[in-house]
């Protein structure tokens, strides 16, 4: 069976941010693989295009550049927020503003988001809410475990992926829950579906 809409596939891959290997952000393993519904729109168009027609244990190796990926970082997407926005209870949590540490935010229409707050002063926390692999190419290298139908509650239920990489207990670590996660790698989380979902 090859990979094509509406099966479900299961894989593995280790994700560079050179086609070396040098700078490895996430590596995603057997025994907690990603699973996810292929056309269903949860993944990056490009990262989906590279898998059509494989089979359970083909390997792949590819790289989608930034533009095919997370795009350019985007100066629009650092704002200065007014640092009442962050009180609870009428207090701030000075633990929560520090410079390099992500906080998920809502935007005016309720959507979750991160951003990475890059500055504060006694009026104003600059905040950086690009992808934090945005103007990045990324080199994903992996194999295909498994390929199958989707059943239908899969289908109707549109299955989201879910990753072994820092998933969704990833709490403190530097980017929130945009996409993809370094599970050998504290220091960085991208998300907890995996760094070729589209979000």
């Amino acid at each position: 069976m090859t990979i094509s809409e509406n099966k479900i596939v299961t894989l593995t891959y280790k994700l560079s941010l050179s086609s070396n290997g040098n700078e490895i952000v996430e590596t995603i393993r057997k025994e907690k693989p990603l699973v996810f519904l292929f056309g269903a729109g949860n993944m990056l168009p490009e990262f989906e295009e590279n898998l059509v027609n494989k089979s359970q244990g083909d390997p792949f190796s590819f790289i989608l550049k930034s533009d095919e990926a997370y795009g350019d970082i985007r100066e629009e997407a650092v704002v200065d927020v007014p640092l009442n926005s962050f009180k609870i209870d009428g207090k701030i949590d000075e633990s929560m503003l520090q410079v390099g540490k992500s906080i998920p935010m809502r935007d005016q229409h309720g959507n979750g988001m991160n951003g990475v707050v890059t500055a504060l002063d006694n009026e104003y926390v600059t905040m950086d809410f690009n992808h934090p692999l945005a103007g990045r190419d990324l080199h994903f290298e992996g194999q295909i475990l498994e390929v199958r139908d989707a059943t239908g509650e899969e289908l109707l239920n549109h299955l989201h992926p879910h990753s072994g990489g820092c998933g969704d207990t990833c709490q403190d670590r530097s980017c929130g829950d945009d996409c993809g996660c370094g599970s050998d790698d504290s220091s960085h989380n991208y998300g907890d579906n995996g760094c070729g979902c589209n979000h």
